[in-house]
């Protein structure tokens, strides 16, 4: 018998501006710590969990954390085609990062294409809010524009941990869901969805011992 490592593994990508929370989501979620000291990522960085869906089914999970500098977009667009889920991150303390939003959204579909890939619109550093710093994109706002575009949304916060475990579980969910229903399969040179491995279990060994001959004298 076998014990599964993982049933499935599914490439996720977060993109959005620079310095609206990415790494910090990322790290919050891999290491269960908020990094007080994140230096820009450049270019692209690598990151992974296994987690369980609601049926108990094993998911690991390679997340990729993109730069949100235009210097890097060429690095970071190869990455898009073998994603299935992609997290849009933007700073409720920053309009302008909510406002580039479509764009980033529009760029992913057209490399993703013709993959159609489960998306979470993810509005980071709520803590500053609680912390009195000026929220500019209201939860109603971020929610419509949501809901127009198909889109999950949740509100995050990397410091406090609050969220951060939902926003990664209903991307998870949602396309381990498109696969019972068929609508995602795995595929040859598409590295978005892939099938897990197992390892031996040691304890499902049995240990066989030789009997001794017996005697044939009379």
């Amino acid at each position: 018998m076998v014990e599964p490592i993982f049933d499935y593994q599914f490439r996720l990508i977060l993109i959005g501006d620079s310095t609206v929370g990415k790494s910090s989501l990322l790290k919050y979620f891999t290491d269960g710590k908020f990094a007080e000291l994140s230096d820009p990522t450049v270019g692209v960085d690598f990151f992974a969990r296994i987690i369980e869906v609601k049926d108990g089914t094993r998911i690991k999970l390679q997340l990729w954390d993109t730069a949100g500098q235009e210097r890097f977009r060429s690095i970071t667009k190869s990455y898009y085609r073998n994603s299935v889920g992609v997290l849009l991150v933007y700073d409720i303390c920053n309009h302008a990062s909510f406002e580039h939003i479509p764009l980033w959204m529009m760029e992913a579909k057209r490399h993703i294409e013709p993959h159609r890939p489960v998306f979470a619109l993810t509005g980071c550093k709520m803590d500053l809010v609680n912390n009195g710093t000026r929220r500019e994109v209201s939860k109603d706002e971020a929610k419509a524009f949501a809901e127009q575009n198909g889109l999950h949304f949740v509100e995050t916060s990397a410091r406090t941990g609050v969220n951060v475990e939902e926003a990664f579980n209903m991307v998870t969910q949602e396309v381990y869901n498109r696969i019972q229903t068929g609508e995602y399969q795995v595929e040859d040179g598409w590295d978005g969805i892939k099938t897990g491995f197992a390892r031996p279990n040691s304890l499902d060994f049995n240990l066989v011992v030789a009997e001794p001959e017996k005697s044939s004298c009379c």
